[in-house]
């Protein structure tokens, strides 16, 4: 399942998930999040296989897939920044979680291994602030004592894209640091103080791949099947962690999605001993005005991936959720969507 860099760079711009083949019964659109389009991709292609559906998927960031889903040239956008209670009523959308992300710093260093290094988020805040701006600086040395950083500058990498990632790196940052919360903030969008920008996780992973010195922010799927390097991250409670499936479920394991309206819940920063820091959530947006055949149509997808999809979405280190979710998600299309699996 391993996808090269160049498919994911032709993703990030506008990817057509599925285009060949026979007509399929149903030839379904979206748009968004860029972090979800790896585990998309083997769903929308076995999706196909057995029902004959297509699914095309623009991968253009979370804030292209809001735009599209809110002026209705889409079946449904993907975001992993949540929307508020009042712009999800007012733009007619049901908002619904479909899989748990987690979220890496990558670094291209000469000599660096993956797991390596390890940051905090002090520290990464201080980096795209640009305080620290040498990779020898004491403050990385004193938590890679044994690490032979280098005597070289650090050029920060960050999406040029509006992006649900970038909300939840930011928002992360916000959490640890406030002077990053005071100065820059959170959203899909920011005021960089510097660095530079790519499109999409891929344009990100791709710019950190090919620039020595760099660090920029990606979902672990691109990472991991990137073979990028990544960093380990120090936790809230103090703990050194990897980013592996047993850490993203520790921090998912909060997710209590029962006690929020509209599925509204942030992830960054959990607590725990073995949570990983940077976890976050995708969510499907769709109309409560489209037609209920169209509907439906795109509710079949997703419910399938949720009931079937999920050891594929394991195999990219996404985290499934729970059944107790999935079923307050169906409940959640049957009184909003007014239709039924």
């Amino acid at each position: 399942m391993k996808r090269t860099m160049k498919a994911f760079l032709t993703a990030a711009l506008a990817t057509t998930l599925l285009s060949s083949g026979a007509m399929a019964a149903n030839n379904l659109t979206g748009a968004g999040s860029t972090a979800i389009y790896p585990v998309l991709q083997v769903w929308a292609q076995k999706y196909q296989q057995q029902t004959g559906d297509q699914m095309n998927y623009q991968a253009i960031g979370s804030g292209g897939g809001i735009k599209q889903i809110e002026s209705k040239t889409v079946d449904f956008g993907a975001t992993d920044k949540p929307l508020a209670h009042d712009e999800i009523a007012q733009n007619h959308l049901v908002q619904f979680p479909q899989v748990i992300i987690s979220i890496v710093p990558v670094v291209h260093l000469p000599g660096i291994q993956p797991g390596q290094m390890v940051l905090s988020g002090d520290v990464l805040a201080k980096i795209f602030l640009g305080q620290i701006k040498k990779w020898n600086d004491p403050e990385i040395a004193k938590l890679n004592p044994k690490v032979p950083l280098p005597n070289m500058a650090i050029l920060t990498v960050h999406r040029s894209d509006g992006s649900g990632t970038t909300f939840n790196w930011t928002n992360y940052l916000g959490k640890v640091s406030p002077e990053w919360q005071s100065k820059v903030g959170s959203d899909t969008a920011v005021s960089w103080p510097g660095g530079i920008g790519g499109k999409g996780n891929a344009g990100v992973a791709a710019s950190v791949q090919q620039t020595v010195g760099s660090i920029g922010y990606v979902e672990y799927a691109y990472a991991k099947q990137s073979n990028m390097v990544y960093t380990d991250m120090i936790n809230s409670a103090g703990q050194r962690v990897k980013p592996t499936m047993e850490a993203f479920q520790a921090a998912a394991a909060n997710a209590d999605f029962s006690k929020v309206q509209d599925f509204f819940l942030v992830l960054t920063n959990q607590p725990g001993a073995t949570s990983w820091p940077i976890t976050a959530t995708t969510w499907v947006l769709m109309r409560t005005d489209t037609p209920a055949a169209r509907n439906q149509a795109a509710v079949k997808f997703f419910d399938w991936a949720l009931k079937n999809g999920q050891s594929d979405a394991e195999k990219l280190d996404y985290v499934p959720l729970p059944d107790s979710v999935v079923k307050r998600i169906e409940a959640t299309w049957a009184s909003e969507l007014h239709v039924n699996p």
